[in-house]
């Protein structure tokens, strides 16, 4: 399975072979907004203030009222005309539907006995999964950032994992599908699950809602964790309520998980089909792909865990090791296999008691094929770390170590003294600072993860010193296991974090503090990271913290813009308005229509951008693009104009660009998988609303001679893009500096005063360079100076890319 670009009935193309041209859309066609402004407006009032339905009546009629005089109206007449707007929005179309689940168990007698949660329907709301996904795969916002098959990469011989499809359990998965024929050079697209109950309102009662997320293990961790419509809201689950009387009934809480096991099944059955025949989907790159689906990976904290893998609370949904022994390390793994055997070996009360399982009850997993969800669970950093082992477990023991031994008094005194040391850190940068201590009583996630930051050396000397080494082990486990890439060092460096940290955690035991040991599930799952790193790749895209961060945009906001009355179904209208909004945004900025608004013909852009003759530099660059590998490729201003492809100056498809992504391979700095390295290289009349940036860069001139020598320095004055004869060349716009291969280097002029510009190919830049004149402001400094040095020490790969160049 390799991922190979087919035709739309399935054929594989050949290598190279270019995706279908997509349909031509006007740069001024909105539809259905009326320009950019009322698009802008609409997403503005509706996503970014989310402003109430009378304040923007209210502003839409004040708007009004000032353009009579023009004879012109406002974008919008009334907040209902926005909505509807929106709501025609042809992008981003998943209806919501519903269906209704019902108690058929034995029933009490007589009648009178019935509770009122048996006669009730609960209503599912979702949205198709399998539109979902496909709306995940075509968007183009992730063409750059999706991997369509497994992949392994290494460095220096060794084994890295970044994101998941790097991941074993992504190549097992690809292995059983090559059995099936029609795999041939087909995707593997596995469909992340995740879910988790959440308030929205605790003092005007007890609101609570069940979201299902999901997203697909091919887009980048980065993207997952961005969002960036990576996450999707397919689902609102039921939650069954009834008396207290019985909320404990066995038939009410079997009722309720069989409910959301066989709510899952439904709202996953569209995928089936296509998890072992192709789906022929076109995705964001233009390519038609055959793919074939599967259940993914399971983000969830620990009691959303133990229901999804129908195991016992307190036992380990991942490994059969018995509850009270957690603290002995991982056992044998469960599967599904193992667990089915069981059910038809053992009755219901064995099954609990020994092995942990919940036998009455079958996962959603076992409807789908190669599923087993004790293979899905993903690791949770958020509520098994962060939450769980640092504050509900060490800071609590802590404090109850210091009660314990000192007293109520002395220990007050103690733990103000850490307070008092936590106050005073000193401020840096997206570090939170903690006025009154750690002394509150609502914790955040948030929270924990600025506690942790802070927490060791607040301790130090006043706890004894296995106390301080537990902690220093587990923020050691803790920032290891987020790291961003994965390697065989690091994964050995884990595991003797938590060797170490399993070692003096027993000063908790001998003291006191926690007698009875250490069979905690989470911290338990410390034991299964070094598993699941080599299974899903990085933890970090896999965290609860990202489902967890979705309820705010999903959930809690479209809650509080709601009347509260029949608050979910405004909820539900939300979320589709704003699905509409992120897929038009990306298709206008997909078809460069948000850009900064500049005009796309060359005579205009080089009096805005002072580029004299603009077009004519375009032509020279032309000519050599066109006889490449028969001429010198370096422009020059003497060549005959006449000689020149013809280009207009009022022909209407340049495209401006504020910046550029260099990538190279840099090892030694730091850097993404394989030692690759990105920088951004500006060229903008308003870096961040304020003076201008023109960067700087190395063109390749001659690849034969190494460093300084092989190359010229130029400044960027303009990125660009155009199409010629159906030739896409994206290109920059400089002003070349003379290289003559000593570090120091001075601006070239065709006659006083006047710069030589050049129209280059962007894949003629190397990286950026960092230029030094005086101390001056920098902003300004490539203005005001004649002479320069070439900054060699900015960063290793500068250095390796110009120490060797052979000096006068």
């Amino acid at each position: 399975m390799l991922g190979l670009p087919c035709d739309s009935q399935g054929n594989q193309l050949p290598a190279g072979a270019k995706p279908p041209p997509a349909p031509v859309r006007s740069q001024s066609d909105w539809t259905p907004y009326r320009d950019r402004v009322a698009f802008e407006l609409a997403d503005l009032l509706y996503r970014k203030e989310q402003m109430p339905a009378s304040n923007i009546n209210t502003l839409l009629e004040l708007w009004s009222a000032t353009l009579i005089k023009h004879g012109d109206v406002a974008p919008f007449s009334t907040q209902a005309k926005l909505y509807s707007t929106i709501d025609s929005t042809p992008l981003g179309e998943v209806k919501w539907q519903s269906f209704d689940l019902s108690y058929t168990g034995t029933r009490p007698t007589p009648p009178s006995r019935i509770p009122p949660w048996m006669d009730d329907k609960f209503r599912v709301f979702y949205r198709d999964a399998k539109t979902i996904v496909h709306n995940m795969l075509s968007n183009p916002d992730f063409k750059a950032e999706m991997d369509y098959a497994p992949i392994r990469e290494f460095s220096a011989g060794k084994r890295q994992l970044q994101n998941f499809m790097s991941g074993e359990w992504a190549w097992r998965q690809a292995n059983q599908l090559s059995t099936n024929a029609e795999a041939q050079g087909s995707s593997f697209i596995p469909v992340i699950l995740g879910s988790d109950k959440t308030t929205v309102s605790v003092a005007t009662g007890q609101n609570d809602y069940y979201p299902l997320y999901c997203s697909i293990g091919n887009v980048h961790n980065n993207v997952r964790r961005a969002h960036r419509n990576a996450v999707s809201v397919i689902g609102f689950l039921a939650i069954p309520k009834t008396n207290r009387q019985d909320a404990n009934d066995p038939s009410f809480r079997k009722f309720c998980r069989q409910l959301f096991h066989t709510s899952l099944g439904h709202i996953l059955g569209s995928l089936r089909p296509w998890m072992e025949k192709p789906d022929i989907v076109q995705c964001g790159d233009g390519h038609f792909r055959k793919i074939f689906y599967g259940i993914g990976p399971y983000i969830a904290d620990y009691p959303e865990q133990a229901l999804v893998a129908c195991i016992v609370q307190g036992w380990c949904p991942i490994c059969m090791r018995p509850k009270p022994d957690l603290e002995e390390g991982a056992g044998l793994p469960r599967g599904r296999a193992h667990t089915e055997f069981a059910v038809r070996e053992f009755e219901l009360g064995e099954l609990w008691d020994n092995y942990g399982v919940v036998g009455d009850l079958v996962p959603f997993t076992n409807d789908f094929p190669r599923a087993d969800i004790h293979e899905l669970i993903a690791p949770d950093i958020l509520h098994q770390l962060i939450k769980g082992t640092f504050k509900d477990h060490l800071v609590t023991w802590i404090e109850k170590y210091l009660k314990d031994s000192l007293g109520d008094t002395k220990a007050s005194e103690i733990i103000a003294q850490i307070d008092r040391r936590i106050a005073t850190v000193p401020p840096f940068s997206k570090l939170h600072h903690f006025h009154e201590g750690r002394g509150f009583k609502q914790w955040t996630g948030d929270d924990s993860k600025a506690l942790m930051k802070v927490y060791l050396p607040a301790i130090d000397g006043l706890v004894p010193e296995d106390m301080v080494r537990t902690v220093r082990c587990f923020l050691d486990f803790c920032y290891l296991v987020r790291r961003d890439i994965q390697t065989e060092d690091t994964v050995k460096q884990i595991q003797a974090a938590l060797t170490a940290f399993n070692e003096h955690r027993e000063i908790f035991r001998t003291t006191g503090v926690h007698p009875d040991g250490f069979s905690l599930p989470r911290q338990h799952s410390m034991e299964h990271y070094v598993d699941r790193i080599w299974e899903f790749a990085a933890c970090n895209g896999l965290c609860s913290s990202i489902t967890e961060s979705r309820h705010i945009t999903a959930v809690k906001e479209p809650w509080c813009r709601s009347n509260r009355y029949d608050a979910l179904d405004q909820m539900l209208m939300t979320n589709q308005r704003l699905d509409k909004l992120a897929a038009a945004r990306v298709d206008f900025a997909e078809r460069g229509m948000l850009q900064r608004k500049y005009p796309s013909n060359a005579g205009e852009l080089g009096d805005i951008f002072t580029l004299p003759r603009l077009g004519e530099h375009i032509r020279r660059f032309l000519y050599h693009e066109l006889n490449r590998g028969r001429l010198s490729a370096l422009s020059g201003a003497a060549l005959p104009l006449e000689a020149c492809p013809p280009f207009e100056d009022d022909s209407e498809n340049i495209r401006v660009y504020h910046s550029a992504t260099a990538t190279y391979y840099a090892p030694s700095d730091i850097s993404g998988i394989g030692g690759m390295r990105r920088e951004h290289v500006r060229a903008t009349p308003a870096w961040h609303g304020g003076p201008l940036r023109y960067d700087c860069v190395f063109v390749n001139k001659d690849q034969r001679v190494h460093g300084l020598l092989g190359m010229g320095i130029a400044r960027v004055r303009l990125f660009f893009s155009f199409k010629y004869n159906g030739n896409y060349y994206p290109c920059a716009a400089d002003e070349v500096d003379n290289d003559t291969g000593m570090w120091l280097v001075e601006p070239a002029f065709i006659s006083r005063g006047i710069p030589l510009i050049s129209v280059i190919h962007l894949d003629s830049i190397v990286r950026a360079a960092h230029l030094i004149g005086l101390s001056v402001d920098h902003h300004q400094a490539l203005d005001t100076f004649d002479t320069f040095y070439v900054n060699k020490y900015v960063d290793h790969h500068a250095f390796e890319l110009l120490h060797h160049a052979s000096l006068p």
